[in-house]
């Protein structure tokens, strides 16, 4: 019986306006492949949330996943206004060089779909191989505002149970998940106060740039995409709406819609079914 795949802990040094941060990040499989899969999480998740599909792809790729800064293990940056776009494309910039390889393929759900959208945008990226997992390049005023509603504002927890009960309630999107599941997907987003307590990993100040004022329109970052694309759509998404994933088929890349029934905002990948999709793509952009 073979032992399990672990992940070695690693960490880069990236810059910002306002000085030096640290971004954390795990790393599978052989730490000499040249092919390598970058996974990045959802506005308010970490790194963990790739365990799965780390594991089931870790003996093809060298998959790292990083927690964006602010998250997780990564240090948290010194000015909130820098929680955008701009500041993670360049945070990732400087992890693919630390990785010393021309390309990755990149697989990233929600705001992790939208860096490597915007990545992928840039003359001469290094991104050879895209799968954005409910992710697009037009989010509406309404989904925006129900983000903004709960970003920021998760109370401390006594207890993991207590947590788990928040996370079932604000994650019900998610879709079915077992028991063993949704303690997962609770334990990864905590960290341990002072106190013995609780708290979400992440700083609380990545709302402060949050506009929820007006749609977020991205097609120019899209249109500008050349390499082979895969969307993933929840079926019940509000944030990815089905006539801004058929437009995405459509045009720029002409991504290769697949929707999974019976979740909305995001699918978390933990499930086989939903592993296979994203195995198969990669599978098909690298040499036998």
């Amino acid at each position: 019986m073979g032992v399990a795949p672990q992940p070695r802990r690693r960490s880069v040094q990236c810059a910002s306006p306002r000085g030096l941060h640290r971004m954390a990040y795990l790393e599978w499989g052989d730490p000499r492949s040249r092919d390598v899969l970058v996974c990045v999480h959802g506005l308010t998740r970490t790194g963990r949330d790739f365990d799965e599909v780390a594991r089931a792809l870790c003996g093809r790729f060298r998959v790292v996943c990083p927690d964006v800064a602010g998250r997780g293990d990564s240090e948290p940056l010194p000015d909130p206004m820098l929680y955008g776009l701009p500041q993670y494309v360049g945070d990732m910039v400087t992890l693919i060089a630390r990785l010393d390889v021309d390309a990755v393929s990149w697989l990233g759900t929600s705001m992790g779909g939208l860096i490597g959208m915007a990545l992928a945008a840039q003359a001469g990226s290094p991104v050879k191989r895209l799968a954005l997992n409910d992710a697009g390049p037009l989010i509406t005023r309404a989904s925006l505002e129900r983000i903004a509603s709960y970003v920021g504002k998760a109370p401390p927890f006594a207890s993991v149970e207590e947590a788990e009960r928040y996370i079932r309630a604000i994650s019900a999107p998610f879709g079915p998940h077992s028991d063993a599941q949704w303690r997962f997907l609770t334990e990864t987003w905590l960290r341990r106060n002072d106190d013995g307590g609780w708290r979400a990993h992440y700083d609380p100040r990545i709302a402060e740039p949050f506009a929820a004022d007006k749609d977020l329109e991205l097609w120019s970052l899209y249109d500008a995409v050349r390499c082979p694309t895969l969307l993933l759509r929840g079926e019940l998404s509000d944030l990815l709406m089905r006539d801004t994933a058929e437009e995405m088929a459509r045009r720029g890349p002409r991504a290769r819609m697949v929707e999974i029934r019976g979740v909305g905002h995001a699918p978390t990948l933990l499930h086989p079914e939903q592993i296979a999709l994203v195995r198969e793509f990669f599978l098909e952009g690298v040499a036998s």
